[in-house]
C-alpha cells in the first residue's frame, strides 16, 4: 500500500452490519490519513438496526481513546433513496459536507461507484479490496446468513443477532441445570441467575435497591455472553426482570418503578420463553423455602406472563426430556 498521507479521509457506507470487510476498509483509510469521518446512512435504514445502533458498533470496535483520528458523522435530514441514482448521492453528500464544512481530500471505497462520488467531492479516491480478496464478504450476504458468517463479525456486532431465550420457574423447578445442559445440546453459552449472586452475598436480607441491582446486573450478564465471542445463535438465560420483580414484593413487599420497566421490557425481550414445571422433588440447599411456597411462586409467574401476553412453553419430565422439547420448539 502506498506511503501517501492524506489530511482528511471520507468513507460512507451503510455498515448493515459492521463486519470485517468494513474494517479492513477502515484500517487502510486510518493508515494513511491524519483524520478520518466515517458516515453511516441508508434510506430506508434497516429497522432491526437503525443508524444509531450501527453508529455504536463503530464507535465500540474503533473506540475513541485509541483512534482519536477517527469521527462519525451524524445522520443527516432526508437522505435521498438508496436506488437513487449515483448523481443524486453524489449532489447529497456534496451538500451536507459543505453545511457542515468538512471537505476531505480522499475518499476510500471497495466500490466502484467510488471513482465519480470522489470526483464529484474534489477528492481523490483510494480502491481498497475490490475484489474481496482480503474480505470475502458482504453485507447482503451476512444480513441473510449472519449465524453461518458469523467469523466475519465482531464480536460485539455478532451480539445483535444472538437470539436470548429464557428459563423461568419457580425455585427448585431445575432451571439451572436446564440453562446449563441447553448451552452445551446447541453450542453456545448460558447465563446464570445472578440474584442468587447478590442473594447468598446479602445472607438473604435484600432491599427494593438490591433487587434492581439484580435485574440490571442480569441484563449486564446477559449482554457479557452474548457478545463474549462463544455464543452461537441462541443465549439460554436463567430468569428475568419480571421473576425479579415477583421476588422484590415477596421479600420487601414492594418495587422500584426501574424494576417494573425493565420487567415490562420482557415482553419482546426474549424469542422465546420456557418455564420449568414443579413436577420434580424439591431440593432444599439452605436459601429455598419450601415445596408448597414453590407452587405459590410458580402460579404468579404463569399468571403474570398470561397478564403480559407473553407465549410460553412448560417443560416436564427429565432434564434430557426438556432439552428435546425446547429443541423441538426452536427448530
Amino acid at each position: 500500500m502506498p506511503d501517501t498521507r492524506f489530511r482528511h479521509g471520507l468513507i460512507v457506507g451503510k455498515f448493515a452490519p459492521l463486519h470485517a470487510g468494513h474494517e479492513y476498509l477502515i484500517r487502510a483509510a486510518l493508515a494513511q490519513c491524519e483524520r478520518v469521518s466515517v458516515w453511516c446512512y441508508a434510506r430506508p435504514d434497516f429497522p432491526d438496526m437503525p443508524s444509531p445502533l450501527r453508529r455504536g458498533w463503530l464507535r465500540q470496535v474503533f473506540p475513541a481513546h485509541l483512534y482519536p483520528q477517527l469521527e462519525l458523522l451524524p445522520d443527516a435530514p432526508r437522505p435521498p433513496l438508496d436506488s437513487s441514482p449515483s448523481e443524486v448521492h453524489n449532489a447529497y453528500v456534496r451538500g451536507v459536507l459543505d453545511e457542515w464544512n468538512i471537505h476531505p481530500d480522499a475518499v476510500f471505497t471497495s466500490e466502484a461507484y467510488g471513482e465519480g462520488f470522489a470526483a464529484a467531492l474534489g477528492a481523490t479516491h483510494r480502491l481498497i479490496d475490490p475484489e474481496r480478496r482480503h474480505v470475502p464478504v458482504s453485507g447482503t450476504a451476512i444480513r441473510a446468513e449472519p449465524h453461518e458468517l458469523r467469523r466475519f463479525l465482531n464480536p460485539l456486532v455478532y451480539a445483535h443477532f444472538v437470539q436470548r431465550v429464557v428459563i423461568l420457574g419457580a425455585e427448585s423447578t431445575g432451571k439451572s441445570t436446564l440453562t446449563a445442559a441447553l448451552a452445551q445440546h446447541f453450542g453456545t453459552v448460558g447465563v446464570r441467575e445472578y440474584g442468587r449472586d447478590v442473594y447468598e452475598r446479602e445472607n438473604g436480607l435484600l432491599n427494593v435497591d438490591q433487587f434492581l441491582e439484580i435485574a440490571l446486573g442480569q441484563r449486564a450478564l446477559e449482554r457479557e455472553a452474548a457478545a463474549s465471542g462463544r455464543a452461537n445463535y441462541w443465549l439460554f438465560c436463567d430468569t428475568d426482570a419480571a421473576t425479579t420483580l415477583m421476588w422484590s414484593y415477596l421479600l420487601c413487599g414492594a418495587a422500584l418503578p426501574e424494576l417494573h420497566a425493565l420487567a415490562d421490557e420482557c415482553r419482546g425481550r426474549y424469542a422465546q420463553t420456557f418455564v420449568c414445571d414443579t413436577g420434580i422433588e424439591f431440593e432444599q440447599d439452605g436459601w429455598r423455602s419450601n415445596k408448597a411456597v414453590r407452587e405459590v411462586q410458580q402460579a404468579h409467574i404463569l399468571q403474570d406472563l398470561n397478564t403480559r401476553g407473553i407465549a410460553y412453553t412448560v417443560l416436564r419430565g427429565s432434564v434430557a426430556e426438556r432439552v428435546a422439547q425446547v429443541a423441538a420448539a426452536l427448530g
